[in-house]
This record gives C-alpha cells, structure tokens and sequence, in this order.
C-alpha cells in the first residue's frame, strides 16, 4: 500500500544543514503517523523525531532536540526533516516510516519504511 522515498541526504560539513524529504507516491499520508529514524553501521537504529497525523504535534529524540524540525504537507503527500547545526555524530542512514500510533518514539510502532537516505557530516 504506502510506498515511501526518501531524498535529499549527502555531505555537508559539521555547523550546516541538510533537509531530507519522504514521498509516498501510493496514498496520502494524512492518515498516518509520520517518524523519522536513524541507523549507523555497527549501531542501533535511534529514534530522530515523529509528527502527529495534523501535523500540529511533533516530538523529538533528546540527541537532536532543538536541531532537528519535523514537518508535514498532506496535501504534497510529504514529510520533511529540516536539520541544522549538524554535528559528526549525525552521520548515518535516515529513514522515513509511517504508522498508528502517536508519539511513538519505538520503530516496531511503523508499519511501513523507507529504504533510508545517506546523511555524512565531516568534521
């Protein structure tokens, strides 16, 4: 059913930013709770963010707090991930998932994922 492409990861160097985008290019996302995850190699996959089926609430995961902004476009069927400040430890796969229940900051909570985006931040 829900088909998610995520986009927009690359190089940037440590102090920039980097905007990441989730496309489901099947069915509208409004119905969905949208999260935001992360795995490096040889480290388990972190909870990044989420945002509620509105959009009018979002949390964060404590490492990327006041960095990272989620948001949505229901109408575009996207979910973006604004990221700023970015620091070495950024570096990893992030990807998009989409699920039921919100708030969820668990990845067994998202029902369908995306093949995941390579973010690199040089120091």
């Amino acid at each position: 059913q829900v088909q998610l492409v995520e986009s927009g990861g690359g190089l940037v160097q440590a102090g920039g930013s980097l905007r990441l985008s989730c496309a489901d290019s099947r069915r509208t996302l409004s119905g969905y709770v949208m999260g935001w995850f992360r795995q490096a190699p040889g480290k388990e996959r972190e909870f990044v963010a989420t945002i509620s089926w509105s959009g009018d609430n979002t949390f964060y995961g404590d490492s990327v707090k006041g960095r990272f902004t989620i948001s949505r476009d229901n109408a575009k069927n996207t979910v973006d991930l604004q990221m700023s400040s970015l620091k070495p430890e950024d570096t990893a796969v992030y990807y998009c998932a989409a699920g039921f229940n919100p708030r969820s900051a668990h990845g067994s909570d998202y029902k369908y994922w995306g093949q995941g985006t390579q973010v690199t931040v040089s120091s």
